[in-house]
């Protein structure tokens, strides 16, 4: 939900390729392992396989995420990279992992907050629930964000406010891809932001009139 973050950003880097980190590919190839005894020169061997060239020292890296996610139990996935789709809203996505009973997770690369869980997260649940919602005919409550180098599964119960936070962060996107340049939000992180000059002078003026 980079809409969500900074619409301005979104604007600026919308035709930009996204770059799956190394760290990501680490903590994602673990994530097939879940459930089971973890090998971490198994995984290693396969991180290195999916990215060839991949910085060695990552390797100490997965040690750390391996006993780390040692230190719970976890439930072994029946599906893992199951695309879902909402027509209705225009949206689709990528669930992690499917756990069975309609429960999923989604992956994450990053150590996990004391409490809760972070904005970017929780919209992400809540747009994967309408998706699946609408796939299955049934209510999804929530999903599980699992921070794998603190072998962390929380789970987020969606809320009304995560739904409406979904539609209007679609609202902002259509806009752009309108042409229309955004507004930054309050708390955008301006002061380390490489647009913030652009940002500036450009914003809430469509695109026609800069040309």
């Amino acid at each position: 939900m980079r809409v969500h973050a900074c619409p301005v950003r979104f604007y600026y880097e919308r035709n930009e390729p996204l770059a799956e980190s190394d760290r990501y590919a680490v903590c994602k190839q673990l994530s097939y392992h879940l459930g089971t005894p973890l090998d971490a020169e198994a995984v290693w061997n396969e991180v290195s396989s999916v990215k060839p060239g991949i910085d060695t020292a990552l390797r100490e890296y997965l040690d750390l995420c391996v006993a780390s996610c040692t230190r719970q139990e976890w439930k072994v996935a029946l599906e893992t990279d199951v695309r879902v789709v909402s027509e209705k809203h225009g949206i689709a996505g990528m669930i992690d992992r499917v756990t069975g009973d309609g429960a999923f997770s989604v992956i994450r690369a990053t150590g996990a907050l004391p409490m809760g869980t972070y904005s970017a997260d929780r919209l992400r649940v809540a747009a994967l629930a309408l998706c699946l919602e609408e796939m299955t005919g049934r209510d999804v409550a929530g999903g599980t964000i699992e921070h794998i180098p603190d072998g962390i599964a929380r789970y987020h119960d969606v809320q009304p406010r995560d739904r409406r936070q979904v539609l209007t962060s679609l609202h902002k996107y259509h806009a752009i891809m309108d042409g229309r340049l955004p507004e930054p939000p309050l708390n955008a992180p301006c002061n380390r932001c490489r647009y913030k000059d652009r940002c500036a002078s450009s914003t809430g003026r469509r695109l026609s009139e800069l040309l």
